[in-house]
């Protein structure tokens, strides 16, 4: 079955000509559209409604932020206008990857559903499931779902697919992505046969190959990019910068005008480099799923809202996020793959809209961000930063500075401003608490006095000792703040250490270092390799990755495991000559050889030594067979006595 047709296919130049009242789209939902400011519609969705509307199944490709949302959703519910739905019992389905897209496209969905009379239904982790069971339990015509969630809901059966018409897979790459194919590929089989199917995803590799050869019948396919889904709107820049200057030129690109995501890696990383941010005086909040559903939500409305203008976050946090006006897409860290790349660069030049792709790399990472590029389709303008004073107009114009100095300048002012702040904000919360502390003393002595009068004590000398016991309780509180200003700096000093190892490391891949991967590094001086260190039988030899466990090193070699100690002058071990009962030093220790061949020989590694005698002497070395004795033979088939005559 082909994937594509070729007279379906619009390429992203092609202006549609028609109007969403020409789509065949009811007119309650034309107005509500036009109300919201959407007059024309989206090549992808000039493309897909009527096929979707006559009940085709449809297979679209389209980047993120193509306009896929409307393309399947006004379809769905134009088909579902009308009639009833049972409780627990959903007449179609929608899978996304992430709740947050459950939550964007339920939000995108919801005015056209409201104007149609259908109710739609979120079910995703990280919220209530007892309030999306109620809501199953009282009717939902469109259930939008994340497939774990559904599952656990459907397994607590209060939820069922029987009745499910239309079902549709947003982002189907993502959902490979993040390993959630065998839950989907479970739901799917729960749907009924004969509805209408609708999958939409940015690339259609093997495992998206098999969802359509499986669930979709005779699929009209829609394509509104190319393959690799590079977009043409978009600027590539890669940094390569010193570990130093990493944190300055985020703060500094972060500071700009507009609304900024920046990426990494992990959730520390993401509540680091927010903390980082906001010490420059950067508007910043960190998005990642370590956070509660609530948290990541409300951190969402604040960025889209305009009250934080930089969004930190991590690949899965941020897979499906829609944000209309995204100037910027900073990769502090590295993407995973050139699909994680893409899809963290479809943040910004949605919808036809330019924007700009900045990802900054250490000296060590320039050949996975270069081979990235290449595996992405993208043709990025590279930079150095720190060779010079002056930045290339390029990267002036990213970072709103004309020199690195000024860049560092202004972070450390940002964050010297910051901590002038905090001090502030310090103050006042120390005058408020000395304020509480003395009303505090007051009514404790006055307490203390009533008590005292009450026992028949003198007051004046229960106040003495109250205060005597605060005052030794004050100085013990201060010995245990010295005490863990004291661990915290040793605690400093020693993240100061390990993050001055960790950079010294990034730079060394400028002057090469030791790899693992068999490929020595670059510059002028090389390092060892695993499978390459310099062999013994130089002045100086050194060690190899197969060197054998026993023996000593002298001047003129180093152990290898496959042959005999280097010939230096001063060789090793080796079994092939013994003078005296003493070792040679001309050879090395030979695993194939047994020792022996002087008057005293030595012993094998596969032969257990003989007893008897004193040692040495004529009766031989240590061999599998007993000259002139009798010894195991290791070579039998069960160990037994033998003699040699």
């Amino acid at each position: 079955m082909s994937l594509t047709t070729p007279e379906a296919v619009l390429p992203l130049d092609d202006e549609p000509t028609v109007t969403f009242a020409d789509l065949g789209l009811p007119q309650q939902v034309v107005r509500k559209l036009a109300e919201n400011g959407v007059t024309t519609p989206f090549p992808i969705q000039a493309a897909t409604i009527p096929d979707a509307m006559a009940g085709h199944d449809i297979l679209g490709r389209g980047r993120t932020g193509s306009g896929k949302t409307l393309s399947f959703g006004l379809p769905l519910l134009t088909r579902l206008a009308g009639g009833r739905t049972q409780p627990k019992r959903p007449r179609a389905v929608i899978l996304t990857p992430t709740r947050e897209l459950a939550m964007q496209v339920a939000d995108a969905l919801e005015p056209y559903g409201d104007v149609l009379g259908l109710r739609l239904k979120v079910v995703c982790g990280g919220t209530s499931m007892g309030n999306q069971i109620y809501a199953l339990e009282r009717g939902v015509d469109v259930l939008v779902a994340t497939p774990g969630r559904l599952r656990d809901v459907i397994g607590r059966r209060a939820c069922s697919l029987e009745d499910v018409q239309v079902a549709v897979l947003d982002e189907a790459d993502q959902m490979a992505d993040l390993g959630f194919l065998p839950e989907v590929t479970e739901l799917l089989d729960l749907v009924p046969p004969g509805g209408q199917r609708m999958l939409f995803s940015a690339t259609l590799e093997n495992e998206i190959d098999t969802l359509v050869k499986r669930y979709l019948v005779d699929p009209v396919s829609h394509e509104v990019d190319a393959a690799q889904g590079a977009v043409t709107t978009m600027s590539h820049h890669v940094l390569i910068v010193k570990p130093r200057d990493k944190a300055p030129l985020t703060a500094a690109i972060a500071a700009g005008e507009g609304r900024t995501i920046v990426f990494v890696r992990t959730q520390l990383g993401a509540d680091r480099v927010a903390g980082q941010l906001r010490e420059a005086g950067v508007r910043a909040d960190a998005l990642h799923g370590g956070m509660t559903q609530g948290a990541r939500t409300r951190t969402l409305a604040d960025f889209k809202d305009g009250r934080v203008s930089v969004l930190v976050a991590t690949d899965v946090a941020a897979r499906g996020i829609h944000v209309d006006g995204i100037d910027v897409v900073l990769n502090v860290d590295p993407a995973g793959d050139h699909k994680d790349y893409l899809h963290r660069s479809g943040r910004t030049a949605r919808a036809g809209r330019s924007g700009t792709v900045v990802s900054l790399a250490l000296p060590h990472q320039r050949r996975t961000i270069f081979r990235l590029m290449e595996d992405a389709g993208v043709d990025a303008a590279r930079h150095t930063i720190g060779r010079g004073d002056l930045f290339s107009q390029d990267v002036a114009d990213i970072v709103g500075a004309r020199s690195l100095t000024e860049v560092q300048a202004e972070a450390a002012m940002g964050a010297a401003t910051h901590s002038e702040r905090e001090v502030a904000r310090l103050a006042r919360e120390l005058e408020k608490a000395k304020g509480r502390s003395t009303e505090l003393v007051e009514e404790a002595e006055r307490l203390t006095a009533r008590a005292a009068r009450e026992r028949g004590d003198d007051p004046a000398e229960a106040i003495s000792q109250a205060a005597e016991a605060r005052t030794e309780a004050l100085a013990e509180a201060e010995r245990e703040a010295e005490r863990e200003a004291i661990r915290e700096a040793r605690r400093a000093e020693k993240a100061a250490r390990v993050e001055a190892a960790r950079n010294e490391r990034g730079e060394r891949g400028e002057r090469g270092g030791f790899r693992r991967d068999g490929h020595r590094g670059g510059g002028d001086r090389g390092g060892f390799r695993r499978d390459d260190r310099p062999r013994g039988g130089g002045d100086r030899g050194g060690f190899r990755d197969d060197r054998r466990p026993h023996g000593r090193r002298e001047e003129g070699g180093g152990f290898r495991r496959d042959d005999h100690r280097g010939g230096g002058d001063r060789g090793g071990y080796r079994g092939g000559d013994r003078e005296g009962g003493g070792f040679r030093r001309e050879g090395g220790f030979r695993r194939e050889e047994h020792r022996g061949g002087g008057d005293r020989g030595g012993f094998r590694r596969d032969d257990r030594p003989r007893g008897g005698g004193d040692r040495g002497g004529d009766r031989g070395g240590y061999r599998g067979e007993r000259s002139g004795g009798g010894s195991f033979d290791r070579r039998a088939d069960k160990p037994r006595w033998k003699r040699n005559d």
